[in-house]
């Protein structure tokens, strides 16, 4: 007697038919089954047949775990399963994502700014939510002095697979101006004085010491753009205002009507703080006699300084124009055709900015994000 594959012969081997026409004894084939095998800790399995003999059984993890060991087992003729069971482990490490780096403009009273910032983002495929998070500098909403500071942070899962991130806080000088001191650092006795930029001028106490109580004496000083006199006679008057402390750019317009003259409106809009940082003032002179208007930062023009400017420059009374004047009050460029703030800053960071300019423009380009 024997049993197909799969199956295991109980009873006698061979049989004999007995002279009372009955079979000396009995056999039967059973099927041959392996034991059910356990559970996987964060994973599963799937088999082809069961638990029969012949059957093989993948094994697969949850995500965020990885296969350690045989990938499938097959269950024996002889009823037990080949290899060695599995495991998933976390191998995985989470994921961290931290806040965007940031600029800040020190307050000048203080020298320092205050910087704060969201919790980074942590996942992880494994864990629900990781909460071994680690910080390495500062924390959010600290006083950071002028300069570049680095926050690190660390996270662990359960499994302490570890994952980082960082971001830079840069303080720099304030805006349009900028302080010397005595000593470096915030000291007691120490002394700073405050200079505020080319076309701009300081409001407030021109030095400030540190106390001892560790604050700064006086009136934080702030750099206001230069005030500007409109009530003048002639144009010479008015560019005076202007010389060795601002560049200008007039419009001209014989009608606001003119669809140049709303097309080059319209992208001027946006172009105020790159006009603020490259020292540009903005001059409008509008229709013609007996109608015309001029303005400047909202204020009115004399009819005597407008006529008195047109002549001046040479601008022509017959189509849009702008000119733009250098910080001395001579003609650099002339456009009788709208123009794109990216173009107009182009050309004033090409012809007209020294390099210390440049400097102080790529410093706080992101300001006028």
């Amino acid at each position: 007697m024997s049993c197909d594959r799969g199956y295991r012969l109980l009873g006698r081997t061979s049989l004999m038919c007995m002279p009372n026409r009955r079979w000396s004894g009995t056999s039967y084939c059973r099927q041959v089954r392996c034991r059910v095998l356990p559970l996987t800790l964060h994973g599963t399995y799937t088999c082809t047949n069961g638990v029969v003999a012949d059957s093989r059984c993948d094994f697969t993890c949850d995500p965020g775990y990885q296969l350690e060991g045989v990938r499938s087992r097959t269950c024996m003729p002889g009823g037990r399963w080949n290899g060695i069971e599995p495991t998933c482990a976390d191998r995985d490490p989470p994921k961290i994502k931290c806040p965007l780096s940031r600029v800040r403009v020190a307050e000048p009273g203080k020298l320092t700014a205050k910087v704060s910032w969201d919790p980074p983002v942590v996942k992880d495929t494994a864990d629900a939510t990781p909460t071994d998070l680690t910080r390495i500098g500062e924390p959010s909403g600290s006083e950071f002095s002028e300069g570049i500071h680095v926050i690190r942070y660390k996270v662990y899962d359960l499994a302490r697979n570890k994952a980082l991130c960082k971001f830079i806080v840069r303080v720099e000088e304030p805006l349009y101006g900028s302080f010397t001191c005595s000593v470096e650092g915030n000291i007691y006795g120490a002394e700073c004085e405050f200079r505020c930029d080319p076309g701009y001028e300081r409001r407030g106490n021109p030095t400030t010491m540190c106390q001892f109580d560790r604050t700064w004496s006086g009136v934080p000083p702030t750099c206001a753009a230069m005030e500007i006199t409109t009530d003048v006679r002639t144009s010479s008057a008015l560019l005076d205002q202007f010389s060795g402390k601002r560049r200008l750019l007039i419009i001209f317009t014989p009608s606001t009507d003119d669809q140049n003259y709303k097309l080059q409106e319209m992208m001027l809009q946006t172009a105020e703080c790159g006009l603020h940082l490259r020292q540009v003032t903005v001059v409008e002179l509008l229709g013609l006699p007996p109608k015309e208007v001029g303005r400047i930062n909202g204020k009115l023009l004399d009819i005597d300084v407008m006529e008195g400017l047109r002549k001046a420059l040479r601008i022509s009374q017959a189509y849009f124009s702008m000119v733009l004047l250098d910080k001395r009050g001579v003609d650099r460029e002339r456009i009788i055709n709208p123009t794109t703030s990216e173009e107009l800053f182009s050309l004033i960071d090409t012809y007209l900015l020294d390099e210390a300019e440049r400097e102080r423009l790529e410093k706080y380009r992101n300001h006028c994000d």
